[in-house]
C-alpha cells in the first residue's frame, strides 16, 4: 500500500471536489465567489479539526497561482515568519503575485509572533491564511484580526462523511483495486466525530488490518481494530472532545475525583491550559451560577493566573479551581433564563419598549410622554417601586426560575415579597 496517507491522497484539488462547507464553498457562496474573482482578503478559518481549513488554503494558492508558504505555530517563531516575509519581498517583480502564508494553529502564536505579521499584511506583501480550532476573538490579536475575514467551518454531517467513504472506495488509487465493501458505516461515522481526516485514518487503519481475503467492513470489525490501536488519535482529534466532555460533566456532576482525573488526562496530553481555564469560566456561570457567584470570580482568577505563570505550575491552579467548582452547589437557572428569553425574542420579534421605560433625551420625546410614568426604584420603600418592565404582550411571562439552593432560596423569598406572586415565585 502507498506510504502517502489515504487522507492526503484524497485531499481535494479544487472546490468542485471539496465536500462540505456549502455555506462557504458551494455555488454562489461567499468564499467561492471571492476565489472566482481573485479578490481574496487575509482570512482566519475557524472550525474543528478535519473539516477542510488547510485544504481550502491550498485550493486558494493553486487556483490563484500564487506562491504558497506554510508554517505551523507549534514549531515556528518570529524568525521563521520574518524569513518568509523576506523571501516574498526579495522575489519582487519576479514573483507571480501576492504570496499566501498559511499558518496552522495560529491561536498558538504569541502576541509578538502575531505582531510580526502585521506590517506585511497591511502592506499587501502577503495574504495571511490562519487556521484555528479556537475562537479567534480570544486567541488572535485585535489588530491582526481586524485585517482578516473570519470564516467559520462546521463539523461534517453524516451525508458528507458517507460521500467521502464512497469516494475513497471508488476513486482512491489503492482502495479502488481491492473490491472493498462497507456493509456497516455507523462505527466509522461515530468515530469520525465529523472530522474527515479522522474518518479516512480510521478507514485506512481498518483496511490495513483486514484478514487476508476479507473485503467486507462491519461495525464489529471497526471497533475491534480501533481498540487495538489506542494511539491513533491525538489531543486534536476525538480525545480532545471526548475528554473535555468527560471533564465538564464530572464538574457539573459534583465529582472532584473524576474531574481531576480528566484534568490530568488533558494536561498529560499537552492540552492548552488556557482552553481548560476558559471551560472552567463557562462552567462557573452555566452550571453553578447564582448558587455560588464566587465560582465565577475563582474561575476568572484561574485564567489570569494560568496566563501569568504558565505550565507546569499552572496545573496546580487549574486543579484548585476544578475541585472548587466540582464541590460547589449547582444551579443552571440563569443559563436557562437567557436561553428562554432568547427563544421568546425569536418567537415574538421586536416588541415595543413600554413608554414609561423609554429614554427621553429630546423635548419631542418628553412631550410624547417617554419616561413620564417611570417610578424611580430607590424612591420606593426598600428601594423598590412596583411597575411593569416587560412589553404588554409578554408581561406575565417568567424567564428566570430560582434554583433550589441556599442563595437562590433567599432570592426566591425576596422576589415573592416584592412581586407578591406575580411571576409564581
Amino acid at each position: 500500500m502507498e506510504h502517502t496517507p489515504l487522507a492526503e491522497r484524497l485531499r481535494p484539488k479544487n472546490l468542485d471536489e471539496f465536500i462540505g462547507q456549502e455555506h462557504l464553498a458551494g455555488e454562489g457562496a461567499v468564499f467561492r465567489n471571492a476565489l472566482d474573482t481573485g479578490m481574496i482578503p487575509s482570512i482566519i478559518f475557524w472550525g474543528p479539526p478535519g473539516v477542510g481549513k488547510t485544504t481550502l488554503a491550498r485550493i486558494m494558492a493553486s487556483s490563484l497561482n500564487r506562491p504558497f508558504y506554510t508554517l505551523s505555530a507549534i514549531n515556528s517563531g518570529v524568525k521563521d515568519v520574518r524569513e518568509v516575509i523576506h523571501k516574498v519581498e526579495s522575489a519582487g517583480l519576479f514573483g507571480t503575485g501576492n504570496a499566501i502564508l498559511f499558518i496552522d494553529e495560529i491561536h498558538r502564536f504569541s502576541k509578538s509572533q502575531q505582531d510580526s505579521l502585521l506590517g506585511a499584511v497591511e502592506k499587501g506583501v502577503l495574504t495571511l491564511i490562519g487556521a484555528t480550532t479556537e475562537n479567534p476573538s480570544f486567541e488572535v490579536n485585535a489588530a491582526l484580526l481586524s485585517r482578516c475575514q473570519v470564516y467559520v467551518l462546521k463539523a461534517l454531517e453524516v451525508h458528507h462523511l458517507e460521500t467521502l467513504i464512497k469516494r475513497a472506495l471508488a476513486e482512491d488509487t489503492v482502495l479502488k483495486t481491492m473490491g472493498l465493501k462497507v456493509e456497516e458505516s455507523k462505527a466509522l461515522l461515530r468515530l469520525s466525530g465529523g472530522d474527515a481526516r479522522r474518518l479516512l485514518n480510521v478507514l485506512e487503519t481498518v483496511v490495513q488490518a483486514l484478514p487476508s481475503g476479507k473485503k467486507v467492513i462491519t461495525d464489529a470489525l471497526v471497533h475491534a481494530v480501533v481498540q487495538e490501536n489506542p494511539t491513533m488519535y491525538d489531543k486534536d482529534g476525538e480525545q480532545h472532545y471526548d475528554i473535555i466532555s468527560a471533564f465538564i460533566k464530572s464538574v457539573r456532576g459534583s465529582d472532584p475525583n473524576g474531574a481531576v482525573y480528566w484534568l490530568a488526562r488533558m494536561i498529560a496530553g499537552g492540552e492548552d491550559p488556557k482552553f481548560i481555564a476558559r471551560r472552567l469560566i463557562i462552567l462557573a456561570s452555566e452550571d453553578i451560577g447564582l448558587a455560588n457567584p464566587t465560582a465565577l470570580i475563582m474561575a476568572n482568577a484561574t485564567f489570569d493566573a494560568v496566563q501569568k505563570i504558565g505550565m507546569p505550575e499552572g496545573r496546580i491552579v487549574l486543579s484548585q479551581c476544578t475541585v472548587y467548582l466540582a464541590g460547589s452547589p449547582k444551579s443552571n437557572a440563569s443559563y436557562e433564563a437567557i436561553n428562554h428569553a432568547v427563544e421568546k425574542v425569536r418567537e415574538t420579534g421586536n416588541l415595543p419598549v413600554p413608554v414609561h421605560l423609554r429614554n427621553a433625551p429630546t423635548k419631542l420625546m418628553k412631550d410624547l410622554g417617554y419616561g413620564a410614568e417611570y417610578k424611580y426604584s430607590h424612591a420606593g420603600p426598600g428601594n423598590f417601586s412596583e411597575q411593569e418592565y416587560l412589553p404588554d404582550e409578554i408581561k406575565e411571562h417568567r424567564f428566570y426560575t430560582p434554583g433550589v439552593n441556599a442563595r437562590e432560596n433567599e432570592m426566591r423569598k425576596r422576589m415573592q415579597e416584592l412581586w407578591k406572586g406575580k411571576y409564581g415565585y
